[in-house]
């Protein structure tokens, strides 16, 4: 994508306004404060902050974090952010709590070239959902040059994504974007073959993009998680009490139709009568029997899985095979990770996003074992869908 980069600018005694993306989950701790439980995407921007105030340039960050719906609410607060950011980086990092007006321009001016200042909640205004022109231009104000480096968000127009672009000279990638859209890019564009993706997740409806964006690219598509019910029922085979889309099967059908044999299905399922981590489970082959429900894949399609992405060259994965969040179901996902960290090991390209896609490979301590973990779940689906995103492409052509 030819848009400015970073290193295209010259960033020296400049005010740089930096869109980050710092939607992080915050815990309390024993006195009660808010904290970071998470810091990845908050690591994933030091790249950019830190070159930025290396040129002697001022970095402004502003982030939304949550849904406050367009008002100040303290539990929204990206002020426990300012403090895990500084201690991330080691220097100061000043906060103040509003995101245009008197007492943000007085901060940037007093500021020494080479700092860093994050404004407050961009979400605590109206005007930054529903792209405010106004807003986006006195965001504009604060900075010289513009940068986007939060690829969670650049699938959404925005005041601080897209609109703050019609009123700066010039706007660039981050490292971070750049990164993304360089591996998600090849990916499409130029996949060393075998390349096979990895689908899972609840629903077939939030993929169908993606995997009839995928399938004249794709030598294979597995599916888990409970849209491979959805599937599963289409083409006639028993799913029990499991999770299904009723009204995707006929667009399910179609489309394993369509797939010519490149979508692989589970061939074992574990299943059990509840929802629940502790409910007496057991595999299962072929049909799910009545009141029985799919809670995971079962050892012989993780054994399936597993021999198709290690022949594979290019990978990419979102969504996970079962019910991570309760132990018992999670093997399936946790495989899959396994396996892409030996794929990678073995020259492959892999490729990760979406939330629990991402947790499980994050929390088994493999991040850095992967080529590339993307920080925004739905903006790399509709990366891989084919859509444009709004936040990239209102940034400066080179």
């Amino acid at each position: 994508m030819a848009k400015l980069t970073l290193d295209d600018l010259d960033l020296h005694g400049k005010r740089v306004l930096v869109r980050v993306d710092f939607n992080v989950p915050l815990e309390s701790d024993d006195a009660g404060r808010l904290t970071v439980s998470d810091d990845t995407r908050i690591r994933a921007a030091l790249p950019t902050i830190k070159a930025i105030t290396e040129a002697g340039a001022k970095a402004i960050l502003m982030s939304h974090l949550g849904r406050p719906k367009g008002k100040p609410d303290p539990k929204y607060s990206l002020s426990p952010v300012a403090d895990h950011l500084q201690s991330a980086l080691g220097e100061r990092v000043r906060f103040v709590s509003n995101t245009i007006g008197d007492a943000v321009e007085k901060t940037i001016r007093s500021m020494p070239e080479g700092s860093i200042v994050l404004l407050e909640n961009t979400r605590f205004r109206e005007g930054e959902t529903n792209n405010d022109a106004d807003f986006a231009e006195r965001l504009a104000a604060l900075g010289d040059v513009y940068v986007n480096d939060a690829f969670g968000t650049a699938h959404r127009a925005h005041a601080s994504t897209e609109g703050v672009t019609h009123h700066v000279e010039q706007a660039a990638m981050g490292y971070l974007i750049q990164r993304e859209v360089e591996y998600l890019t090849r990916a499409l564009e130029t996949p060393e073959a075998p390349f096979v993706a990895v689908l899972g997740g609840a629903k077939v409806s939030d993929k169908i993009g993606v995997i009839t964006n995928l399938l004249d690219k794709v030598d294979a598509v597995l599916i888990g998680g409970a849209m491979s019910y959805t599937f599963l029922k289409a083409l006639g085979h028993g799913v029990g009490a499991s999770r299904v889309e009723e009204d995707r099967l006929d667009e399910a059908r179609a489309m394993y139709e369509q797939a010519q044999g490149k979508i692989v299905l589970p061939e074992d399922h574990v299943v059990a009568e509840a929802f629940d981590n502790d409910a007496p489970r057991r595999t299962v082959a072929g049909d799910i029997p009545d009141g029985m429900m799919g809670l995971d894949i079962g050892p012989a399609t993780v054994a399936t899985y597993r021999a198709r992405l290690l022949a594979a060259r290019t990978i990419v994965w979102n969504g996970p095979m079962g019910v991570f969040e309760m132990s018992n179901y999670a093997r399936g996902t946790v495989a899959v990770a396994e396996t892409l960290v030996e794929a990678t090991a073995g020259g492959a390209m892999t490729l990760v996003g979406g939330g629990d896609s991402v947790a499980a490979i994050t929390q088994a301590g493999y991040a850095d074992a992967i080529s590339h973990v993307s920080t925004g779940g739905g903006a790399m689906l509709e990366f891989l869908e084919g859509k444009t995103l709004p936040g990239i492409a209102a940034l400066t052509d080179r």
